[in-house]
């Protein structure tokens, strides 16, 4: 791109390697965050993301005489996105002018009392030695490697001031398991590992190994495409065959059964809607179980009971296969921002492989040591807090209704207290606007607490509110609820 004249509060378009133009703000970059040396750049704000990076001057075009031109030659939802967000922003008068003085975002920010307000977690991106859209450059004013301004970089907690800048490029090659800390547990049962495993300070390195993935659900298309985007070579199946239309349109390879994505690849991954389709899936016809070989691995996604992964993992094992839970926390908005959080037991080695897969699809993942079974079990347990949770907070809105109080108020109030979080804002006003689009099906919702309460019942522990809360959830599902949103789990209340 042409150099231009640019200064802090611009609306700009901004390259990174061989990512197309997206959009973005200047603003001052942190205190603590030294600029690359060597040529001109300027620290952008990537509006629709919460991405931040350095960025070559010569990569920067104006945002408004450059619109129409990138608008044509991008038509993805994520960019169609980040195009609203900033026509948003300009409507809200925070950047009315594309010379603008404006440096709202580089003021320290104060609440209503004039204190300082803390600083948010950020995450922060920097361009490659050698651009590869280039070709490859002689200048070598920055370090680490090009990620896609959506969803690279996920720095999980801290904020700027406790970000450590590497500016080694072998240091975001680092395997996995350099990162992890495992914490045994005194009595010797299931350990887990806390800390983050995919936030590495550079883009992803895809794997050379070729992946499978079967089930191009909810959950399952936003993987593929964030793995398609970051250069992995997949393969795909789905039980209804368009599904796999689009992914092809975008290089992915069709596979005809999943026998033979398995065999024609080092790693498949299945993510499926429950425990008997997972079963019939490796067991069946055609199933992944013809397809293993000694050294082929197989990663199971779908969040399904701990007797069942069990079952699968040994008839996997038993051909000389290599076998991986990975159940995944998150829903269909967050599978395609590429920030589901990754629960995994199993074969280590097969996590490590994994590595490239996991910084694609997630933000965080957790390797739980132990017996295959672990990353089931815990999973069940956040499924089942989550729908009683989404079951008391629909309780609360029909009784606020009941008795006079308005709704709106009430999740007002909601969202400037404790509970405060995205997912109680989102569903609650999805609530109140009639919209019960599917994010987490309601009918998987309901599957997951009645396991998670026969997994209490098999330790003899009590589930009493989950218990509950499954009967409301079998309550929507007799008034036709099933495919909508967990959230209509509000419509057992008014009927």
């Amino acid at each position: 791109m042409a150099t231009v004249h640019l200064r802090i509060g611009d609306l700009v378009w901004g390259k990174l390697g061989r990512y197309p133009p997206w959009p973005g703000k200047i603003v001052s970059p942190p205190k603590d965050l030294k600029k690359p040396r060597g040529k001109k750049c300027f620290f952008v704000k990537f509006f629709g993301t919460e991405d931040h990076a350095w960025i070559k001057v010569e990569q920067l075009k104006p945002y408004h005489p450059h619109k129409e031109e990138m608008i044509k030659i991008n038509k993805g939802k994520r960019f169609q996105q980040a195009v609203d967000a900033v026509e948003e922003f300009l409507k809200k008068g925070k950047g009315k002018e594309q010379g603008s003085h404006c440096n709202s975002d580089d003021k320290k920010s104060t609440d209503s009392k004039g204190r300082k307000a803390p600083a948010k977690p950020m995450k922060i991106i920097e361009e490659d030695d050698e651009d590869p859209f280039k070709g490859g450059s002689s200048d070598k004013e920055l370090t680490d490697s090009d990620p896609e301004p959506s969803s690279v970089q996920r720095l999980v907690a801290g904020t700027v001031s406790g970000f450590k800048w590497e500016s080694s490029p072998a240091s975001s090659m680092e395997t996995i398991s350099k990162r992890l800390k495992i914490i045994e547990e005194d009595t010797g049962s299931t350990s887990i590992q806390a800390a983050d495993s995919t936030a590495l300070n550079g883009s992803i390195t895809p794997t050379d190994k070729r992946i499978g993935f079967l089930g191009l659900g909810l959950m399952g298309s936003g993987v593929v495409s964030n793995l398609l985007k970051m250069g992995h070579v997949v393969t795909v199946w789905n039980r209804t065959a368009e599904k796999c239309d689009l992914f092809i349109q975008e290089g992915a390879r069709l596979g005809r059964t999943p026998a033979e994505v398995v065999s024609m690849c080092d790693i498949t991954f299945s993510c499926v809607s429950d425990p008997k389709a997972a079963r019939d899936l490796v067991l069946g016809p055609s199933g992944v179980l013809q397809g293993i070989r000694p050294g082929k691995c197989y990663v199971e996604m779908s969040t399904i009971d701990h007797e069942t992964v069990t079952e699968l993992s040994q008839v996997i094992t038993s051909r000389g296969g290599r076998f991986l839970e990975a159940p995944v926390s998150g829903s269909q908005q967050v599978s395609n921002e590429g920030m589901l959080v990754i629960l995994a037991a199993g074969d280590r080695s097969v996590y490590e492989d994994c590595s490239s897969c996991f910084q694609a699809m997630g933000k965080t993942s957790f390797f739980l040591v132990g017996e295959v079974g672990n990353a089931a079990r815990m999973m069940l347990i956040l499924n089942m807090v989550q729908g009683s949770f989404m079951a008391t907070i629909a309780e609360g809105l029909t009784l606020a209704q009941a008795t006079g109080q308005s709704q709106q108020t009430f999740l007002d109030i909601l969202c400037q207290g404790q509970m405060a979080s995205s997912f109680v804002d989102q569903k609650c006003q999805n609530i109140l606007q009639g919209n019960f689009k599917p994010d987490y099906y309601l009918k998987h919702i309901q599957k997951d607490l009645r396991l998670a309460i026969s997994m209490g019942d098999s330790v003899n522990h009590p589930t009493p509110m989950a218990a509950t809360a499954n009967e409301v959830y079998k309550r929507a599902k007799a008034l036709d609820q099933s495919d909508n949103d967990m959230s209509a789990v509000y419509r057992a209340y008014i009927h």
